[in-house]
């Protein structure tokens, strides 16, 4: 029988909050775990480090600037011919539970049915099968989802909790029948809002004594690029280590549903022909840089955990260092699942690392910053490339570059743009961002030419391979 396929990502988790990547406050055993049966993609990258991108190129193997979703709050063109259309195609089954960001075109009022509901049909992207789901909120507790109306339908208790429940129970109903399978888990946590309210009492006390401090990287004024997203208050500025208790209590959480969902596939007898996978979307920063969150190409919000177990077929505890971007995954995983690879997909296909074998690599993973978090806003877009030595990064609104070693510097404090002796690597990175944004016709637009020239009331009208839907 065909290999089942279990997705699972986390919002907001980078890597090094996680035990097995080494942070030593992390209450994290089941990933821990599953790092010593899984093959670590230990340069794994999230192409661009805010929710709706990442969650628009995962499922399409597209650049944001091919997808149009080039901020949060826009309803994604449904034109694509995306993962779980493949895997229709293919005989399997799919579900989806979770928060899906790609549907409302509305900044605010997320809890209102227009914003949160997600119809059947092409706005699913594929996903016809069982279907759970809400467009975003981030509160946890007693919240809601939606399958096929806009009726609410109540969540009780901790949200991540029963998402993980119900994703046990499909398991339980996919296992009992005789088709492949493909479920997808997409959990809120541990995005803010850190409040003591919004994670279980008994996982806030095992961190409530627990010492915090600034990142090494602080910086206490903020990023001259930074949105108002990522901009930091006097009084925000107070409550970041508290906030790291809450980050952390919200992950061992997440870590304790992990485990119970990965004893489920093992108890259900799907171990060893499920390729089970751990990642997450984006990181956040706390201070690093002078930024509260996300949408920044430094390795606090792009660096993510990216976790592969297939008994028997990939290799166990073991590391690949190749630099895998977000647009990367699709072509992967339909490979993986002997699945054709649409001819429109710009990721590659680094199947052959998954297996513990060579091939043809990305010299650097193409990081892309197109606005403000979810407003048109211009003056913050950017472009990157991260290798498995350098982060490269380039200003759109003064041509301001950066270059860090982050082998020697990881905590990327050190702008050697501004060393003569690095003019060489300069050059190159500069020569090798000018021929990937010519490959996939990025043309470095402000925010507001996305406005002006793909979308309507907020709604993504065309993408770079289609003309505009009316």
């Amino acid at each position: 029988m065909k290999p089942n396929l279990v997705y699972v990502f986390a919002d907001q988790l980078r890597l090094s909050s996680c035990g097995y990547a080494g942070d030593s406050k992390a209450l994290t055993p089941n990933i821990d775990s599953l790092s010593k049966e899984a093959l670590s993609f230990s340069n794994a990258i999230s192409g661009h480090p805010v929710c709706a991108p990442y969650r628009a190129t995962l499922f399409t193997g597209k650049y944001t600037t091919s997808t149009g979703m080039v901020i949060n709050e826009i309803r994604m063109n449904p034109n694509h011919r995306a993962f779980a259309h493949v895997l229709h195609e293919q005989g399997y089954e799919t579900a989806y539970i979770g928060k899906w960001h790609l549907w409302a075109n509305e900044l605010g009022h997320h809890y209102e049915p227009r914003n949160s509901f997600i119809p059947p049909g092409e706005y699913r992207l594929g996903f016809d099968g069982f279907w759970a789901a809400y467009n975003f909120h981030h509160e946890y507790y007693n919240m809601y989802y939606h399958t096929d109306t806009a009726e609410k339908i109540p969540m009780e208790g901790y949200e991540p909790d029963g998402q993980t429940s119900m994703a046990i129970e499909q398991l339980k109903e996919k296992a009992a029948a005789d088709k492949p399978f493909a479920m997808f888990l997409s959990l809120g946590t541990p995005h803010d809002p850190w409040d003591i309210g919004n994670v279980p009492p008994e996982y806030y006390e095992k961190f409530k004594d627990v010492e915090f401090a600034l990142p090494p990287n602080y910086m206490d004024h903020n990023d001259p690029y930074a949105d108002n997203w990522a901009k930091l208050g006097s009084e925000e500025r107070t409550q970041i280590t508290n906030w790291l208790k809450v980050y952390y209590a919200m992950t061992a959480n997440l870590d304790w549903n992990i485990g119970r969902l990965m004893k489920a596939v093992d108890d259900l007898g799907l171990r060893d022909n499920t390729i089970f996978i751990f990642t997450s979307d984006h990181g956040e920063l706390f201070g690093a840089h002078g930024r509260k969150g996300k949408n920044i190409f430094y390795e606090e919000a792009s660096r993510v955990p990216f976790l592969l177990r297939w008994p028997g077929k990939v290799p166990q505890g073991a590391e690949s260092d190749v630099c895998l971007n977000t647009c990367d995954i699709m072509p992967t995983l339909l490979s993986m699942l002997e699945m054709p690879v649409p001819d429109e997909v710009e990721g590659m296909d680094l199947s052959p690392f998954a297996f513990g074998q060579k091939g043809e690599e990305p010299e650097a993973a193409f990081l892309q910053g197109t606005g403000a978090t979810a407003s048109w806003s211009d003056g913050h877009e950017w472009r990157a490339l991260r290798s498995k030595q350098y982060t490269y990064a380039v200003y759109r609104s003064d041509r301001k570059e950066l270059l860090f070693d982050h082998t020697a510097d990881p905590y990327q404090m050190n702008n050697l743009a501004e060393h003569p002796d690095y003019e060489p690597v300069i050059r190159k990175f500069r020569t090798m961002l000018e021929a990937k944004m010519g490959e996939v016709n990025d043309t470095f637009e402000s925010c507001s030419w996305y406005r002006d020239h793909w979308t309507e009331d907020r709604i993504i009208l065309r993408t770079a391979t289609l003309n505009p839907v009316r």
